[in-house]
């Protein structure tokens, strides 16, 4: 039986229906005026993949957690200081400083990363005072910027490389260039819309020449096997400032080989010696070029390299010696050898998972790390290493609270275990003496 109201009386139900949420929310905001967010830790870092120096500064660095904004440190690591707390989106997955004017930094933002569990960002950022203010600059659909380079001696002159849409396919991704400093964007690379870019370099003797590496793979939330990989995956080079690209192929493998990803690096010596991390179930290994990416030759099969290649691939060499050479992956490892034989010399497998190594051109003895645990850096080449203990940046997929007064937080942290941390203390503040470990691994429940 249907019931009618009387007009005036569904008058009054509409205006009841419409009010009363607003009137919650308007109580609930008068209520609680002061309430504020406030941090509780714990102060150990999170998952970074973004790092940057200052070549002509040692003491200043750059980094940014895939979900913790940007931070800056002027001590070589010794504290930490957040710079984009105010902005849309605390995703980032890709920073690069200008060189001629290091005040000029572009963030890009989403994890640049193929996960099943990552958050998507809204494009780039820029800043042109250090830090203390940002502009947005578009390729907001491109969600994941796997790579920012800028000109060494023109900071308007910036290429993006934008990975694309996490889950699906989307049109805004490949390669993009910007000559006036991101006002405008230029598409000068792209395959299809399966294949991003996630790996840009310039030529460190010749700026017009520009390297990208373009990655045609998906991953999908519920599973951490790989759902897709596509054709497009290559090596690409132009050597007139990314107006026209061609493919390297010669010695490296291709699709029929179930190419993947692709981490390279050019040496700062000289130009013609490259090395690439590769991705290939058979063919995987490093790779060594010695005519500027024209043929290739691979020098190492050691899965300590090129394992895991989706998740790991950077290769970074010294900028006076191209025969040292680094790698990231479970640990970081380093050649003196031109890449015949490797060393670890820091980490161990156990989840000090590497994703990028930044060297000091001007110094090669000041090395910064991105880890799963945040930035590290070492001043004397390795020998001893900034803590990771004093940047909160933990990344947390599900957290808990029990029935104490004070209440405590739960969770597992990716890649660093789990914590249990007191939401207040006795003592004035939080520290690493009210939290301790609890029995669950970095996706889990407590």
């Amino acid at each position: 039986m249907q019931v009618t109201l009387p007009r005036r009386l569904q008058c009054i139900v509409g205006l009841i229906a419409v009010f009363v949420p607003l009137v919650s929310a308007q109580t609930a905001s008068q209520n609680f005026p002061e309430l504020r967010w406030r941090l509780i830790g714990p102060f150990r870092a999170g998952r970074t993949v973004a790092i940057s120096g200052v070549p002509a500064d040692p003491n200043t660095f750059y980094m940014a957690p895939n979900n913790g904004g940007v931070w800056k440190t002027t001590d070589a690591g010794n504290t930490w200081n957040p710079i984009f707390d105010g902005q849309d989106t605390g995703s980032v997955g890709a920073l690069a400083v200008a060189w001629s004017n290091p005040q000029v930094i572009y963030v890009g933002s989403g994890e640049g990363l193929r996960r099943p569990d990552l958050s998507t960002g809204n494009g780039v950022y820029k800043t042109t005072d250090g830090g203390k203010s940002w502009k947005h600059l578009g390729l907001r659909d491109g969600q994941q910027i796997g790579s920012i380079i800028v000109d060494p001696h023109n900071p308007d002159r910036v290429f993006v490389g934008v990975f694309g849409h996490p889950y699906g396919p989307n049109s805004e991704r490949g390669v993009f260039r910007s000559l006036d400093g991101g006002t405008t964007w230029e598409k000068v690379l792209y395959k299809d819309d399966n294949t991003g870019a996630i790996e840009l370099e310039f030529d460190p003797s010749n700026p017009q020449v520009v390297y990208a590496d373009m990655f045609s793979a998906r991953r999908p939330p519920w599973t951490t096997g790989s759902s897709y990989s596509g054709p497009g995956s290559g090596l690409y080079k132009s050597t007139d400032g990314g107006s026209t690209w061609s493919q390297l192929t010669a010695g490296l493998p291709t699709w029929s080989d179930h190419l993947g990803r692709i981490g390279f690096d050019i040496a700062p010596s000289n130009a013609s010696r490259m090395y690439a991390v590769v991705d290939s179930p058979k063919l995987g290994g490093l790779y060594r070029s010695d005519n500027g990416g024209e043929r290739w030759e691979r020098i190492s099969e050691d899965d300590r390299l090129w394992g895991r290649g989706d998740d790991f691939a950077c290769v970074r060499v010294d900028p006076k010696n191209p025969d040292i050479v680094y790698v990231a992956n479970v640990s970081t490892y380093r050649s003196t050898d031109g890449g015949k034989t490797f060393t670890a010399i820091k980490g161990a497998p156990g989840g000090d998972d590497y994703h990028n190594i930044w060297i000091n051109s001007d110094n090669s003895q000041i090395i910064a790390l991105a880890v799963d645990q945040g930035a590290t850096i070492s001043v004397n080449g390795g020998q001893t290493w900034s803590s990771w203990y004093n940047q909160p940046t933990a990344q947390f997929y599900h957290v808990i609270t029990d029935n104490q007064f004070p209440y405590w937080v739960y969770g597992g942290q990716q890649e660093s275990g789990s914590i249990g941390t007191a939401s207040r203390s006795d003592f004035g503040e939080i520290t690493f003496r009210d939290w301790y470990p609890v029995g669950v691994e970095e996706y889990g429940y407590v």
